[in-house]
């Protein structure tokens, strides 16, 4: 017996749920991808992305995916033998500097904890005593979708330049570009990058990479690049050129009805409402962690980020059951532990195409589930969220 009809499902972890608008888009014909009608879209999407980052730098266009976007940003700037020094606050600036040790870089951990964010002051410290200057690039995340971090991105640029030290400014957005704010300018960012599928509400598939006069400078004497990532390979009066071949077509056209629904909603909305629904779900899980088998990944809550909680289960209950319980008796499905936190957590997105109606089922079926199953939790996570969103939605 299950309480969910057809054969469609919730989905709250990434790739995030598309808007019908955005979809529809796909659903035409292609253009011809040397048409003015192609290169003003091309142009309107770089604008835009542009504008997205906060930055006046350039912004290039790949058919990838994140991993794709991150080869990008590492192989314009670095030469083979330089040194990274990755931020570590979960697994994803991890899974860069990876990358970077495959494509040849020296890739050094300033090591950090999955339950809390990057601290600015260790970052300092660590590139003040690089007399030498051989640690080229600082990577790190501004959310962690693994772990739920957040990273006070503002604060460790601020860091960054009060140790005097050259080293280029990298920061991966996937998880937070749309959702929240990020001034890639103002806040001293050097390489930006970020993927299509989760606050941009768009198929996965599309990667992102901004940067500013400085990294392109550094990038004339690269010698990692590669030509489908090169910036330089992407420069020229040929459209063809800025995909390093076929265009995406159909991307391109839900992308730009993506961005055109952001604009729609407004930049800042969108912000307020990516803060409005993770408070919400804080305040559930809040409530549930009292049964003393539910918790935060992140134990300050500064830290834990607007689009994704990371729940963790203990006392020998496994997450896994309430996830398959959730998808197929209730149709909702919830983002699985992954890395360090594989078996000892679930995840709650709530970014992108996300809406109260739909975190408030999601947290009203892991409520049913928690009960179903017998799972020892503190009573009222719903009514904790709904009372909040009552509180703080204005009438």
């Amino acid at each position: 017996m299950t309480v969910r009809a057809g054969r469609e499902f919730l989905a709250i972890p990434g790739p995030t749920n598309m808007p019908d608008e955005v979809l529809r888009a796909m659903h035409r014909p292609a253009i011809d991808i040397y048409s003015k009608q192609m290169t003003d879209l091309t142009e309107s999407l770089l604008s835009d992305i542009s504008k997205l980052f906060a930055t006046k730098g350039k912004s290039y266009i790949y058919i990838a995916n994140g991993h794709g976007a991150w080869e990008a940003a590492l192989s314009n700037v670095l030469s083979r033998g330089d040194k990274v020094l990755v931020l570590e606050s979960g697994r994803f600036a991890i899974g860069w500097g990876h990358a970077a040790a495959l494509m040849g870089a020296e890739v050094e951990v300033l090591k950090g904890d999955w339950r809390r964010a990057v601290r600015p002051h260790e970052v300092e410290e660590r590139l003040r005593r690089d007399k030498e200057h051989t640690i080229k690039a600082v990577v790190v995340v501004q959310v962690d979708t693994a772990s739920g971090v957040q990273n006070d991105i503002e604060a460790i640029g601020k860091a960054i330049k009060a140790s005097g030290h050259p080293a280029l400014y990298m920061v991966d957005t996937v998880a937070s570009l749309g959702c929240m704010p990020f001034e890639m300018d103002k806040w001293g960012i050097d390489v930006a990058m970020s993927g299509s599928q989760k606050g941009l509400m768009t198929p996965p598939g599309l990667g992102f990479v901004a940067a500013n006069a400085r990294a392109r400078e550094v990038q004339k004497t690269a010698n990692m690049s590669t030509p489908y990532w090169s910036w330089s390979e992407r420069e020229g009066s040929e459209h063809y050129r800025k995909y390093a071949g076929t265009a995406p077509v159909h991307l391109l056209f839900a992308l730009r009805q993506a961005i055109d629904l952001l604009h729609e909603e407004g930049l800042e909305n969108a912000f307020r409402r990516h803060s409005l629904l993770g408070e919400a779900a804080r305040r559930a899980v809040g409530a549930w962690s009292e049964g003393q088998v539910l918790g935060f990944n992140v134990a300050e809550a500064s830290e834990r980020s607007n689009t994704v909680t990371t729940v963790t289960m203990s006392n020998g209950h496994d997450p896994a059951i309430l996830q398959r319980y959730c998808k197929e008796k209730c149709g909702v499905v919830l983002g699985t532990g992954i890395g360090d936190l594989s078996g000892q957590a679930f995840r709650i997105a709530h970014m992108g195409h996300v809406n109260a109606p739909m975190l408030l089922g999601t947290l009203g079926v892991i409520e049913v589930g928690l009960n179903a199953l017998k799972i020892p939790h503190g009573k009222g996570g719903l009514e904790a969220a709904v009372a909040y969103l009552g509180e703080e939605v204005a009438v």
